[in-house]
């Protein structure tokens, strides 16, 4: 990522469509369009794993680090694939506000879809080579993910730590009984699986034949109850009941006064390394395999992690414990010839992380949001002090809007001056975006980044995500009008005055 490069940061979820969430299908193909009239070398996302409308649809918080959200199946493309006839996908859908995502509605209507597809095809996968090789290559994963899927659909949703012992510990006897009474709903499962990944594998077909390069989001942690931790128990920190005894978190910070408690179960590292991380190997090459480039989702807790008592209702009390992230990412390029990593080391970023990030040469991020009030000279995220290596953002997924961010009055009064000192005039909010959108295309930083939402200059209600706040968010979608020629045109004028172009 060293050449001068730009790109703009969209989830899948928030593209148009008509099936009430974007999907693999023509909306992303006129966003790669998009991309490409706008000269930009990267489109980056946020995690492709299941979600679940129980716990707020985060794409942050899912049942598998390796599986695919079926929501992200374009029915479209299932039909011009033969899977289905054009008229079955016509009926059963009724989208009524298209600016945001409907997961639930969405949910109900695929799973149908999916199910009658299944049913019509069965003689047609039976005979599929490519599924049989895609059932064999993610085993290692996909065979745990069915099963477990299947156990919860029979077992009314419950969670994993809640199964009777012999489900819930794994014994032979118990997994065989569910694989022959759900051989049909396992297979389901997988025929699911294998048009997610098909689907998504034409769309970076197509994003390669334009020059973009897809730059995906690992979080750093699993979800308790997920396929990932039912499977491998002994590499996380639980009790003898298979819950968390520690959880995940970070202390308070920038975003809230308590803190942020994650309630991931935390890793058992001594474990993993006695297995010289195998886990992780496979979710790293299962992750070079999706994307073309790797964030890594709170890159410094893998050099010390935030470990909260299970018990605590807040993050607060907390303490730091050192992970190793040395033999980690050393293991890691003894594996793959290169590792294409963007490291997230915003908030509280010690020596040591740095130290952890240039022993690799893994680059950093710099949020232009977080420049702004006392102090400005000295701050990392100003543009003065960008280095080279690193990927400048106007605000990430977690941050308002930037029109948002100047308008509501969060950017504060100190903020704004500091914003007009350092552009040497004072500038309406509506005019905001586009001045950050500059800094951030000026500077030195190798690659940056634009938010949607800002290049669209929509306000905070056009926020992806608020930290901390479990329900609301997630929601944002484009309409197909927004994806216009002169919007293009103006990104890609910037992009060539500052040598970001191919």
């Amino acid at each position: 990522m060293q050449r001068r490069a730009s790109g703009v940061l969209m989830h899948i979820t928030s593209l148009p469509s008509r099936f009430g969430i974007g999907d693999f299908g023509p909306g992303a193909r006129r966003f790669a369009r998009f991309l490409a009239k706008a000269a930009q070398s990267y489109w980056q996302i946020l995690p492709l794993n299941p979600t679940s409308t129980f716990i707020g649809n985060s794409p942050y918080s899912s049942d598998s680090a390796f599986a695919m959200n079926p929501l992200l199946i374009s029915p479209e493309q299932m039909a011009a694939d033969g899977w289905l006839e054009t008229a079955d996908i016509e009926a059963g859908y009724v989208q009524h506000k298209p600016s945001v995502a409907d997961y639930e509605g969405a949910e109900i209507y695929k799973d149908g879809l999916l199910r009658r597809a299944f049913a019509a095809n069965r003689e047609r996968l039976a005979a599929n080579a490519e599924f049989a090789v895609f059932c064999h290559d993610a085993a290692h994963w996909l065979d745990d993910y069915a099963l477990f899927r299947a156990i919860k659909r029979e077992r009314g949703g419950q969670g994993w730590a809640d199964w009777p012992p012999a489900l819930r510990d794994r014994r032979a006897e118990a997994l065989a009984a569910v694989r022959e009474g759900q051989a049909e709903e396992i297979e389901y499962l997988r025929f699911v699986q294998y048009l997610a990944f098909s689907q998504w594998r034409a769309l970076r077909r197509h994003l390669l034949e334009n020059d973009i390069q897809v730059i995906g989001d690992m979080p750093i942690y699993v979800t308790q109850d997920s396929a990932d931790v039912w499977a491998n128990p002994e590499l996380f920190k639980l009790g003898d009941d298979k819950r968390p005894v520690f959880v995940a978190g970070v202390p308070p910070d920038y975003f809230s006064e308590t803190g942020q408690r994650w309630g991931n179960p935390v890793y058992d590292w001594p474990a993993h390394e006695r297995t010289g991380f195998n886990w992780w190997m496979h979710r790293i090459r299962h992750n070079l395999d999706v994307y073309d480039i790797i964030r890594l989702d709170h890159f410094r807790g893998f050099e010390a992690y935030w470990e909260i008592p299970a018990a605590e209702a807040t993050a607060v009390r907390g303490t730091w414990v050192k992970a190793p992230g040395m033999e980690l990412f050393k293991a890691m390029l003894r594996r793959f010839p290169s590792l294409p990593l963007i490291a997230e080391d915003l908030g509280v970023i010690t020596a040591e992380v740095r130290e952890l990030m240039a022993a690799f040469g893994f680059p950093g991020m710099k949020i232009l949001q977080f420049a702004f009030g006392p102090g400005i000279a000295a701050n990392r995220d100003a543009p003065h002090n960008y280095g080279r290596n690193c990927v400048a953002y106007t605000g990430t997924h977690d941050n308002n809007t930037t029109l948002g961010w100047a308008r509501s009055g969060e950017a504060g009064p100190e903020g704004l001056s500091a914003l007009y000192a350092y552009l040497g005039r004072e500038i309406a909010p509506e005019q905001t975006s586009w001045e950050l959108i500059r800094l951030v295309m000026g500077s030195a930083a190798a690659t940056a980044v634009i938010p949607m939402q800002d290049l669209l200059n929509l306000g905070e209600g056009a926020r992806m995500n608020m930290p901390s706040v479990a329900k609301g968010n997630w929601g944002w979608r484009a309409e197909e009008d927004q994806f216009e020629e002169g919007l293009a045109a103006r990104l890609r004028a910037m992009t060539e005055i500052f040598g970001r172009n191919h």
